[in-house]
């Protein structure tokens, strides 16, 4: 048995470059990530995610790349519910709410600097 203790516990936060603070933070307060630090006017933005961070750093020349970068996957306590307040805020999803072979319920969206984002569940079986 290994008793040593891994060398990385979690992720603290994770920081993504915007052009547009004003429309990164309308995006998330409207999905109702809770407001820390900075806001619209600010060069430097954090929401709290569960024990963590997402921070949001305004770069203006800032364009999306055109390959895939990867995704933030979050858990939420219901994946339709969210897909439907993405929706009623005025957003467009990629991906409808759909149970994965991997064992969640998820949804895909991209935020307003092309930053791909997952919301997800674990199925309960």
């Amino acid at each position: 048995m290994n008793t040593q203790r891994e060398p990385v516990e979690s992720i603290s936060a994770i920081t993504l470059l915007t052009a547009d603070m004003v429309e990164a933070v309308a995006f998330y307060r409207a999905l109702g990530f809770p407001l820390l630090y900075g806001g619209q006017e600010a060069s430097f933005t954090s929401f709290r995610v569960g024990g963590g961070f997402l921070n949001l750093q305004l770069d203006e020349g800032w364009t999306p790349g055109r390959a895939v970068w990867g995704r933030v996957v979050f858990w939420v306590n219901d994946v339709d519910a969210m897909h439907e307040r993405a929706v009623t805020a005025g957003f467009h999803p990629d991906t409808s709410p759909a149970d994965a072979p991997w064992g969640e319920r998820y949804f895909h969206i991209h935020d307003p600097s092309g930053h791909e984002l997952s919301f997800a569940r674990p199925l309960t079986r």
